[in-house]
């Protein structure tokens, strides 16, 4: 038995930009291919502190605690007594915000005040312009 002839002449196995429309083909060679595209992509460090931001705005709680601060900087009994909730759920959910870098808390003689920090006023900011 004679092993079967191998071709001379490689035959190339198609790649993403051979199977995508020829416009976007080339625009994206243009503008650099694949590797350009794929350099605009953050680090990991940098999509797990997004990833931890929209995590903290995925509760209405947590929402409407920001709103409340964005008006000025309050007590634990202020939050509370507007958002009428129990204590546990609250610190909960300030503690998530405190942890997303949105919200800070400092101690006044017996009061624990918390208020937005520059990230926690641009998220505000940006949801009452609606462009979240």
């Amino acid at each position: 038995m004679t092993a079967p002839e191998k071709n001379s002449v490689r035959t190339r196995k198609p790649g993403i930009i051979d199977e995508i429309p020829k416009e976007i083909a080339v625009s994206l060679a243009e503008a650099g291919g694949l590797p350009w595209l794929s350099s605009l992509i953050p680090g990991e460090s940098s999509l797990n502190e997004q990833v931890k931001i929209h995590k903290a705005l995925a509760d209405p709680l947590r929402l409407k605690i920001l709103y409340l601060l964005a008006a000025q900087p309050l007590c634990v009994c202020v939050i509370k007594h507007c958002l009428r909730t129990a204590d546990s759920r609250l610190s909960y959910h300030l503690g998530i915000l405190k942890e997303a870098g949105l919200i800070e808390s400092r101690h006044e003689k017996n009061w624990l005040i918390y208020s937005l920090t520059g990230a926690g006023n641009a998220v505000v900011e940006r949801g009452e312009t609606g462009s979240f």
